[in-house]
């Protein structure tokens, strides 16, 4: 039984993730979760998707200036550059050839990324803690992950579909705090005239970058975007417990949203923390994207009906590492 039995730990939520655990579906040696779940079928219902071929990134600025980590986790820093050289010459006639370079340093997960499967476990218990598929969270070392590293994923190509619940809802922006429940996202489904297949990376819009200052970006109804990050972290619509049995009923591949935590924060109980983090990490194996900027793929769907496309959200392939910033781009 994956879950650890404990007096704190309600039945309800034990109950609900032997329901949608992954543990052994795809052999013993799984590590990519639900995204064995992409195919060749799923990356050409993507590929059928296009129709204009208009590209739409959407990640996040990397820079320190306008990054949003706000000091909330030790450690998560926006990215930090500095030059290694500057117009040095590289041949002996200083007017043939000179370069230029830089050096960043950042946190995986400090913009627009994915968390990998080896991001949380179910602690370091008696047993030493658990990640997805029985990997013992010892697999985490100050040298990265000997298990579920990011690398391992290689390309994640597919059909995307924009589950945009905020415009479902009439709104520009969800609530605060609002939990985000199954019948939100059909309802996102019906708005987009979608039907969820194997394999489908879904992307759940809650308008939680109206808070977020982007250059050539403008804010809501084309007024000039604002900065207020407290209001972007604190308190954020996101997914409730209930959703990961629909994610787990449709065999989604992946789901990320515009938000930092991803789940509805504060939590649905008080005595939970994270707890949508470890059914769809530990439990499903999902890997979970957090800060993507939806806003402009969501007024081009809204604009011709199709809220569906190729997505290519690719992780950079750091060894052993525990997630990747990425800049999904979004082809319609």
């Amino acid at each position: 039984m994956p879950v650890p039995v404990a007096p704190t730990v309600p039945s309800a939520f034990t109950d609900l993730a032997r329901r949608v655990s992954n543990w052994g579906r795809w052999g013993a040696d799984d590590q990519l979760g639900t995204l064995n779940f992409i195919d060749a079928a799923a990356r050409l219902r993507g590929v059928a998707s296009v129709h204009e071929g208009n590209a739409l990134p959407l990640g996040l600025p990397m820079s320190e200036a306008e990054g949003i980590q706000m000091g909330f986790i030790e450690g998560r820093v926006n990215p930090t550059r500095s030059m290694i050289c500057v117009n040095n010459p590289l041949s002996p006639d200083p007017e043939w050839i000179a370069s230029s370079e830089d050096v960043v340093t950042f946190a995986m997960q400090c913009a627009t990324h994915w968390d990998g499967l080896a991001h949380v476990s179910y602690g370091a218990g008696p047993d030493g803690g658990k990640l997805y598929n029985g990997y013992p969270a010892s697999s985490v070392t100050e040298a990265g992950t000997t298990k579920l590293g990011i690398h391992l994923i290689g390309s994640l190509v597919s059909r995307g579909l924009l589950l945009d619940v905020a415009r479902a809802k009439g709104l520009e922006i969800l609530d605060g705090g609002y939990p985000i429940t199954p019948d939100d996202l059909d309802a996102a489904c019906e708005l987009g005239n979608l039907t969820v297949e194997p394999g489908d990376v879904l992307l759940v819009r809650t308008g939680q970058a109206a808070h977020l200052a982007l250059p050539g970006r403008p804010g809501l109804a084309g007024a000039p975007p604002k900065r207020d990050l407290i209001a972007y972290t604190w308190p954020a619509p996101g997914l409730t417990l209930a959703t990961t049995e629909w994610f787990h009923a449709k065999d989604v591949a992946a789901v990320a949203t515009d938000t930092m935590v991803l789940e509805v924060y504060p939590c649905e109980d008080k005595n939970l923390y994270l707890p949508v983090h470890l059914i769809h990490l530990v439990e499903m194996g999902m890997i979970q994207g957090q800060n993507w900027f939806l806003d402009e793929l969501a007024d081009a769907c809204a604009a011709d009906g199709r809220y569906e496309f190729l997505l290519d959200a690719t992780p950079l392939p750091f060894t052993n590492g525990l997630g990747s910033p990425v800049n999904p781009v979004a082809l319609r």
